[in-house]
C-alpha cells in the first residue's frame, strides 16, 4: 500500500496545507464544548461574572473585606485596584454608586484565593439571604448577650488582634474543606450581591456575556465549516491526482506489455485493476486525508481538555476506547477476509460479462442463452453474496456504536451528578466532559473505520502494484543499437526455438533461414504449427528462447522496440480497427500523413471501392472494433494502414483470409508492383496465396521441414505436397 504513496510526491505542499487546515479545524471543534460549559457556568449560573475577582468593589466593602485577610494580603490585593473618588464624571454613568460614595476600579488581573475566601465570608456574615441570615445567628449565639444586637462587622472590629487572627485562621481551615468549585462560586455571588449594590444591571451583563459567547461559536462554527470545506476540496484533489497518476502509469505499463504478460494477468482483471482498484484507492485516500489526520488531533486534543475539566472521570473515556476497539477488531476479523475476496469476483464477473458480449453471435447460434445466463447469474450472485455480506456486518457496526456511546452518555451523567452534588465540578463542565468524550471516541470510530476500508484498499493496491512492478519479458536494452543505412530488409533466423511462458515443451525448434530485401517469404503448414508464433518472433511480440533473429544484421534484442517496429508494417490474423473514421484508421501509424498517401494505400489493399461507395468516404465513421464494416473491409483497411506506412518489412498474417479469390489476386498483383523493395512475409493456409512467393518455408509440428520455391517443395517436401494436393487439382498444380 504504502510503495502507492510515491505517486503523491507532487502533492507534498497541497497534503501539508491539508493537514494546517485540520488543525485548525480540530481547535475549532475542540473549542465549541469549552463555550457550551462557559455560557452555563457563567453566563446562567454565575450572571455573566467569569472570575471571583470584582472588576468594581466600593471602597467601604474593601475596607470591610480587611477584617478577612492578613495585612500583606490586603495589601497586595490594593496594588492591583485604582482609587475612583465619587462624582468622577468619566463613571458615574456606567456605575452610579460613584453620586454616594468612593469605588476601586481592577487595574490589572490578578488571582487571589485569599480574596476569593474574604469575599465569601463578608457575604456570609452581611448577606440578606436566607442562608447568610441563618449563619449570622449561629455566629451570634456564640457571642456574649451584651453583644446580640451588634452586627458581626462591629463585633470583629471590637476583637483584639489575637482572637481575630484565630477567627480568620478558624474560617480559613473550614474552607480549605470545601472544594474550590464551591468556594469560587459563592465567591462570585457575594461580587454579584457588590455589583447590584454599585448599580450595575447583572441581567444586561448576563445577556451580553451569552451573545458574544454565542457569537465567538458561532465564528469558530463557521471557520470550522471553512477548514472542513477546503480540506474536503484539496483531499479530493490529492485523491484524484493520485487516481489520475496511478492510471497513467498503469497504462504506460499496459502499452509495454508482451503477449506473455497479458496472458498471465488476463484482459478483464488489467481493466479491473485501471478502473474499479484504482478508484477504491481514491476513496482510501480521501478517507485518510481527512480522517487518519485529524482523528489524532481530536483525540490528543480532547484528552488534554478533559483532563483539565474532570480528571476524576477520564476512566470513564478508556471505559469507551476499549468497548470500541472490541466492536471494531470483531467486526474486522469477520469482514477482512471478504473484502480480499471481493476484487477477485469483480475480476470474475467482468470476464464472464466480456466473454458473453464479445461471443452474442455465436450464443445466439447456439441457443446457449440460458447456459450463459446461469454462468453470468452465478457468478453475479458470488458478488453480491459477499458484498452483502460486508454491508450487513458493517451495517451492524453502527447501531452498535450509537448503543454504546448512548451509553457512556448516561454513565457520565450518573458520575457527573455525583461530582456536581459533591461541589467538584459544575454542571458545563458535564456537559463539556460528554462532548469531549463523543469527539474522542468518534476519532476512535473514525480511525477503526478506515481501518475496515483499508484492507480492500490495501487488496487493490496491491494488484495495482502488481502490474507497475511486473518485470516485462519483453524490453529495450540498456545501451541500444542503431540500424545502419546499407542493408536493408534483411531477415535472418538463426536456429531459433521458443516456448511458451507457461510452457514444458518448445513451440518451434531450430529454425534457421534467411529473407532478403525485394522477396517474398511464405510460411504454410498444419492449424497449430506455429506459423503465428514464428512471425511474431520477429516484431518482439514474443521473444525467442533460443538462437536469434537478425534484422539488417543486428539482434533484434539488441535495438529499441520503436525503431525495431518503425521497419515493420504488421497486419495480424485478425483485423483490429479503432473507433473514429476510415482516414484516423489508415494514418494510425502518422497522424500528419499526406492524404495522398492515404489514398494511395486504400487502392492497393483494395479498399478504395468500398471507401468511395460510402457517402462520407474517407470520413466514414468506424465503431469500435470496426463491427460496422465487414471482415472483409476490416482485413483491407488493416492491409492499407500497414502499407501507408511504407515500412522495410511487411508481415502478413493470415490477412488475405477473409478476402474472395478475385480479390486476394488483385491485392497481391498491387502488392507485388508496388512494394518490390520490401520484405515481405505472408503467413497463409491457400496455397494460390503463396504459389509465387520467392521461398515458402513449411511447418509441421514447430519443425522447419521444408523450403524452397512452389516447385522445389512439391518434388523435396512431403508435407507441402499434402497440403498442395488437399486445395488444389493435378491440372492446377501443373500449371501454378
Amino acid at each position: 500500500m504504502f510503495k502507492v504513496f510515491r505517486f503523491l510526491k507532487k502533492n507534498i505542499g497541497t497534503i501539508l496545507v491539508l493537514i494546517c487546515l485540520l488543525v485548525v479545524q480540530a481547535m475549532c471543534d475542540l473549542s465549541l464544548p469549552t463555550y457550551t460549559s462557559r455560557i452555563i457556568n457563567v453566563g446562567v449560573q454565575q450572571q455573566g461574572i467569569e472570575k471571583a475577582i470584582p472588576e468594581v468593589i466600593r471602597k467601604s466593602t474593601l475596607e470591610e473585606l480587611s477584617f478577612f485577610l492578613k495585612e500583606e494580603d490586603y495589601q497586595k490585593i490594593l496594588s492591583h485596584y485604582q482609587l475612583i473618588q465619587k462624582n468622577n464624571s468619566t463613571y458615574i454613568e456606567k456605575y452610579p454608586v460613584l453620586k454616594k460614595e468612593d469605588i476601586y476600579l481592577l487595574e490589572e488581573d490578578f488571582e487571589s484565593v485569599a480574596l476569593e475566601e474574604a469575599l465569601l465570608t463578608h457575604y456570609m456574615l452581611t448577606g440578606t439571604s436566607e442562608e447568610s441570615k441563618k449563619i449570622q445567628e449561629q455566629v451570634k449565639q456564640t457571642m456574649p448577650a451584651s453583644l446580640q444586637n451588634l452586627s458581626l462587622l462591629q463585633i470583629l472590629k471590637m476583637l483584639p488582634n489575637e482572637q481575630r487572627s484565630a477567627f480568620q485562621k478558624q474560617i480559613h481551615d473550614q474552607f480549605k474543606e470545601m472544594p474550590d468549585t464551591i468556594v469560587t462560586s459563592s465567591a462570585i455571588t457575594a461580587i454579584a450581591n457588590e455589583y447590584e449594590k454599585i448599580g450595575i444591571s447583572l441581567d444586561q451583563m448576563q445577556t451580553s456575556y451569552i451573545l458574544m459567547s454565542g457569537l465567538k461559536m458561532l465564528g469558530l462554527t463557521l471557520f470550522s465549516c471553512f477548514a472542513t470545506i477546503l480540506v474536503s476540496l484539496l483531499g479530493s484533489r490529492v485523491a484524484a491526482s493520485l487516481a489520475k497518476r496511478l492510471r497513467e502509469a498503469e497504462f504506460k505499463k499496459v502499452l509495454s506489455f508482451s503477449r506473455a504478460e497479458y496472458k498471465k494477468f488476463g484482459i478483464s482483471s488489467l481493466i479491473t485493476r485501471s478502473t474499479n482498484d484504482i478508484q477504491q484507492v481514491q476513496m482510501m485516500m480521501v478517507m485518510m486525508l481527512r480522517m487518519v489526520f485529524y482523528a489524532p488531533i481530536i483525540a490528543l486534543g480532547g484528552l488534554l481538555r478533559v483532563l483539565s475539566t474532570a480528571p476524576s472521570m477520564t476512566y470513564i473515556i478508556g471505559l469507551g476506547i476499549v468497548c470500541v476497539m472490541t466492536i471494531v477488531i470483531t467486526l474486522f476479523t469477520f469482514v477482512m477476509p471478504k473484502f480480499k475476496r471481493v476484487q477477485k469476483l469483480v475480476d470474475r464477473l467482468n470476464q464472464v460479462s466480456r466473454e458473453i458480449i464479445t461471443g452474442i453471435p455465436v450464443i445466439r447460434a447456439f441457443s446457449n442463452q440460458e447456459y450463459e445466463k446461469q454462468r453470468f447469474k452465478k457468478a453475479n450472485t458470488n458478488l453480491k453474496k459477499t458484498q452483502l455480506f460486508i454491508g450487513r456486518t458493517m451495517g451492524i457496526m453502527m447501531p452498535t456504536m450509537t448503543f454504546v456511546m448512548n451509553a457512556i452518555c448516561i454513565f457520565i451523567v450518573w458520575q457527573g451528578a455525583h461530582a456536581i452534588d459533591e461541589g467538584v465540578i459544575q454542571v458545563g463542565d458535564m456537559l463539556a466532559f460528554i462532548q469531549y468524550t463523543m469527539q474522542i471516541i468518534m476519532s476512535f470510530l473514525m480511525i477503526s473505520m478506515f481501518s475496515i476500508l483499508f484492507p480492500r484498499a490495501n487488496v487493490s493496491a496491491n494488484r495495482i502494484m502488481e502490474i507497475l512492478e511486473e518485470e516485462n519479458s519483453v524490453t529495450d536494452p540498456l545501451k541500444p543499437k542503431e540500424f545502419g543505412r546499407r542493408v536493408k530488409g534483411l531477415v535472418e533466423f538463426k536456429n531459433v526455438s521458443f516456448r511458451y511462458p507457461d510452457s514444458d515443451e518448445d513451440v518451434l525448434t531450430d529454425i534457421t533461414f534467411t529473407a532478403h530485401q525485394g522477396t517474398t517469404t511464405a510460411f504454410i503448414g498444419s492449424t497449430g504449427s506455429g506459423k503465428s508464433t514464428l512471425i511474431n518472433l520477429i516484431p518482439r511480440i514474443y521473444d525467442v528462447t533460443k538462437g536469434e533473429i537478425l534484422v539488417d544484421g543486428i539482434n533484434v534484442k539488441e535495438v529499441r522496440q520503436q525503431d525495431l517496429h518503425a521497419k515493420i508494417g504488421f497486419v495480424p490474423q485478425k483485423g483490429i480497427l479503432f473507433s473514429g473514421t476510415i482516414a484516423s484508421n489508415i494514418k494510425f501509424g502518422n497522424e500528419q500523413m499526406d492524404d495522398q498517401d492515404m489514398i494511395e494505400a486504400a487502392k492497393i489493399a483494395q479498399a478504395e471501392e468500398f471507401i468511395e461507395g460510402k457517402k462520407q468516404k474517407y470520413q466514414s465513421p468506424i465503431s469500435q472494433g470496426g463491427t460496422n464494416v465487414s471482415g472483409g473491409q476490416k482485413q483491407r483497411l488493416s492491409i492499407a494502414r500497414a502499407i501507408a506506412m511504407h515500412p522495410e518489412i511487411y508481415i502478413f498474417d493470415d490477412s488475405f483470409s477473409a478476402l474472395d479469390f478475385k480479390t486476394d489476386h488483385a491485392l497481391r498483383q498491387a502488392l507485388y508492383e508496388n512494394t518490390k523493395d520490401a520484405t515481405i512475409f505472408i503467413v497463409a493456409q491457400r496455397i494460390n496465396t503463396i504459389l509465387h512467393a520467392d521461398q515458402i518455408v513449411v511447418l509441421d509440428e514447430g519443425k522447419m521441414v521444408g523450403i524452397g520455391t512452389h516447385q522445389e517443395l512439391l518434388k523435396n517436401c512431403a508435407v507441402y505436397r499434402e497440403i498442395a494436393e488437399s486445395q488444389l487439382s493435378k491440372e492446377e498444380l501443373e500449371n501454378a
